[in-house]
C-alpha cells in the first residue's frame, strides 16, 4: 500500500466526487456539495485511511467513515462561519454569505446527520465502539466551540484553558480519525489509544499553527482573510500570552477602539515586540514531537514514517 498524503487525499477526492446527493430539495443539498467541493487539506479522512491502512485494511473498506469524518468537520465549519460572521472560507464566499445564515444552519444540520449515517456503516461487532467514539468526539467538539465563544468576552483566559479549548474544538476530531481507522482495521486496544494520542498532539500543533497563520499568514495561500482572530478578540495563545506579558499595552490598544485594520496592526506590533512568533513556533514543534513520540512501535516502517513526516510538515505549513 502506498503511504503518501497525496495517495490518500486522491482517494478521498474521488469518493467525494462520486458521492450522490438527493436531487431535491436543491436548496438543502447544493450548499453541502458546494462546501465539499471547496477542497481543503482533507487531513481527517487522510489520517483515518492511513491509520486503517497501517493495520492492513484496504482504503475502500474505511471510506464511508473517512467521508463521514470529513462531512462532520465541514458541518462544524458551516456553523462556525455563521457564529464568526466570516466572509471567506478556502478562498470562496462562505455558505451564509452566498446563500443565507438559515441555509448554512440547515445544510449544516443535514451534513451532521449524513456524517453519522456514514460513520455507522461499520461491521456490527465493532459498531457500538465506533458510535461511542464518534458521538463522544462530537460532544467534545461542541464543548470546545462553546468555550471558544465564552472566552471572547473574557480577558483573563489562561494558557491552560486555551490548550484545553483547542484540544476539544480541534484535536479530538483528528484523534478520533486516527483511533477510528485503527479500530476499523482491528488494531489492539493499546495501539488504538496510541493512535488517538498521536492525533490529539497533532491537533494541538495544527490549531496553534492555524492561529499563527490567522495573524501572520498570506491570505492568498491561507484561504481566508488575515486578522480575524484579533478583530474578534479570540483568545489564542498569542493573544493570551501578550495580555499576560504586557497587560497595560493590550488594554491601551483595546481602549483606543481602533478600526479593524489598525487594531490588527497594533496587536501584531505588540506580538512582535514580545517575541511571540518565535515562542509560538517552539510550542508547535513541542507538540509535533509529542505526536511523533506517541506512535505505536508496532507500526510498519512506511506507515510510521508517513505519520512522522506528516507531523513534522505541520510546523512549516503556510495554509
Amino acid at each position: 500500500m502506498e503511504f503518501t498524503v497525496d495517495h490518500f487525499a486522491d482517494l478521498v477526492e474521488q469518493a467525494i466526487a462520486a458521492f450522490e446527493f438527493p436531487a431535491e430539495p436543491r436548496g438543502l443539498y447544493e450548499p453541502i456539495r458546494y462546501t465539499l467541493e471547496g477542497g481543503g487539506k482533507r487531513l481527517r479522512p487522510v489520517l483515518l485511511l492511513a491509520a486503517a491502512g497501517a493495520y492492513g485494511l484496504e482504503p475502500h473498506k474505511a471510506m464511508s467513515q473517512a467521508i463521514g469524518i470529513e462531512m462532520f468537520h465541514n458541518f462544524t465549519l458551516l456553523h462556525d462561519d455563521v457564529m464568526d460572521n466570516a466572509d471567506v472560507r478556502r478562498g470562496r464566499p462562505t455558505v451564509h454569505r452566498r446563500w443565507s445564515a438559515n441555509t448554512a444552519i440547515l445544510s449544516g444540520d443535514a451534513m451532521n446527520t449524513m456524517a453519522a449515517q456514514l460513520i455507522a456503516r461499520a461491521p456490527i461487532r465493532i459498531l457500538p465502539g465506533v458510535l461511542y467514539l464518534f458521538n463522544r468526539t462530537a460532544m467534545e467538539v461542541y464543548e470546545g466551540q462553546q468555550l471558544d465563544m465564552d472566552y471572547e468576552s473574557r480577558r483573563d483566559v489562561t494558557q491552560e484553558e486555551y490548550i484545553e479549548m483547542i484540544r476539544l474544538k480541534t484535536s479530538v476530531l483528528l484523534a478520533c480519525a486516527c483511533h477510528l481507522g485503527a479500530l476499523l482495521a482491528g488494531a489492539d486496544e493499546n495501539d488504538q489509544k496510541s493512535m488517538y494520542r498521536y492525533g490529539e498532539r497533532l491537533g494541538l500543533a495544527f490549531q496553534l499553527r492555524d492561529d499563527f497563520l490567522d495573524t501572520y499568514g498570506d491570505p492568498t495561500i491561507f484561504g481566508k482573510a488575515i486578522g480575524g482572530d484579533i478583530i474578534n478578540e479570540k483568545k489564542t495563545w498569542l493573544w493570551i500570552t501578550a495580555t499576560q506579558r504586557d497587560p497595560k499595552a493590550m488594554k491601551e490598544i483595546l481602549d483606543r477602539r481602533l478600526s479593524d485594520h489598525l487594531k490588527v496592526d497594533a496587536v501584531k506590533e505588540l506580538y512582535d515586540r514580545l517575541g511571540l512568533p518565535g515562542e509560538s513556533a517552539a510550542l508547535i514543534d513541542k507538540y509535533v514531537q509529542e505526536a511523533a513520540d506517541a506512535l505505536p512501535e508496532s507500526l510498519p516502517h512506511d506507515a510510521a514514517e508517513f505519520f512522522r513526516k506528516l507531523a513534522l510538515n505541520l510546523s512549516s505549513r503556510q495554509s
